[in-house]
Formats: C-alpha cells, structure tokens, sequence
C-alpha cells in the first residue's frame, strides 16, 4: 500500500515504515472475532488490526456496556458454531486440552479481547453473554514480545500474539509462522514510526512477491 507524504496508511496505519508489503493473506479453517474496546480503536500500538489483516475472515465489533454487538451475538448461536472466549476463568479449557475438548462437526469461532487486562476484565463483568462463553485459556511456549506499553502484566500475549498461539494450537504452524514474520516487522519498526523517521531498510527483510 503507498501513502501520500506525512498522512498513514489507510491499512496499516505508518506514515513513514509501511508494512503492507509483508502483510500475508491467510486461509484458516477457525475463526476470529476481535470485541474492541474503545479505547483501543486509534492506538498505534495496537496489533489486532494485524490480525485482521492477515486474516480476512477475521471480523470486529465495537464493545460498548449499553448496546450489544448484536452481530457477534447472532453468530454465537448458530447451531454450527462452537465458540470460545480467549479469558481467564475459575475453570478454563487448557489450551492442552482444546483437541480433545472441541465438537469437531462444527465451526470454531475464537473471541479475541482486544483491550487492556483492566479493561478485559470489566468487559466480561458487565457482559452476561461473554461470562456465559466457555472460556480457553493459552500455555504460550514463549514470554511476549510485545513491550510497547507501560505497565504490562508479565504472562499476558497481546492481541496478535494471542492470535499466533491459536494458529499453533489447532495445527496451523504454517499460518501461525506468517503471521508471526508480519507481527515482526510490525515490532522491527514500530520505534522508528513513533519518532517519525523510517527505519533502516536494509535491516528488514525482503518483501513477498
């Protein structure tokens, strides 16, 4: 994608290191769902929308604590979906355990919360309809990459990387390494992008053909 001088890209969002050329164009046979706090909607920090974009199935929705995102909550009850919210509970699914536990004759759908931890928290405490959502919770093999904000409890993935563990755990290695390698340059040049200047080139690697 090319931008205009001094104003981002209207994909991925850098004004002076766009990383649309990297971007990979992924088939999964899961699903996503990113619940957006508001908050998050024009940080420059945030990785869901990389989700989003390697991903074309995934979709968004606006959390708001007085109106429903009546969509998402459509799909949830079609009869051919099994869905899962990526959260902490007193009694999680493993991700260990996901294989053995999911209906195999119907589609998986993954609910992603982007927002804060504090946020995630108030999301599904005044949510009746996520509190009701059979909760699965990741065993990264790795700590998180992402150190782009203050503050970050120690443990948590961020949206994307969230995103990767699934890949990983319903046996999508290929899919999970390319969306890696785009979270990557994400990460490479986010610096550089803060402080308005573009990052040296030659350290990224070749773009797709």
């Amino acid at each position: 994608m090319t931008t205009t001088p001094y104003l981002p890209c209207s994909v991925c969002g850098f004004i002076h290191n766009c990383i649309c050329d990297h971007q990979p164009n992924l088939e999964s046979q899961v699903e996503f769902a990113l619940l957006y706090h508001e908050n998050e909607l024009d940080k420059l920090t945030n990785t869901g929308r990389l989700l989003l974009n390697g991903l074309p199935k995934a979709k968004s929705y606006l959390w708001q604590r007085k109106v429903q995102p009546e969509a998402l909550i459509n799909k949830i009850h079609q009869e051919d979906i099994e869905t899962w919210l990526l959260f902490p509970s007193d009694a999680p699914t493993l991700s260990s355990e996901y294989l053995t536990s999911r209906d195999p004759s119907k589609k998986q759908l993954f609910i992603l919360l982007d927002a804060t931890w504090q946020e995630a928290k108030k999301m599904v405490n005044k949510s009746p309809w996520l509190k009701a959502l059979p909760c699965l919770e990741l065993s990264p093999s790795e700590i998180s990459r992402y150190h782009l904000r203050r503050n970050q409890s120690q443990g948590n993935l961020c949206t994307c990387e969230a995103g990767i563990e699934v890949l990983e755990m319903v046996k999508e290695p290929e899919n999970a390494q390319a969306l890696f390698k785009y979270y990557d340059q994400f990460l490479t040049v986010f610096q550089a992008e803060r402080s308005g200047h573009s990052y040296n080139s030659n350290a990224l690697g070749a773009p797709k053909k």
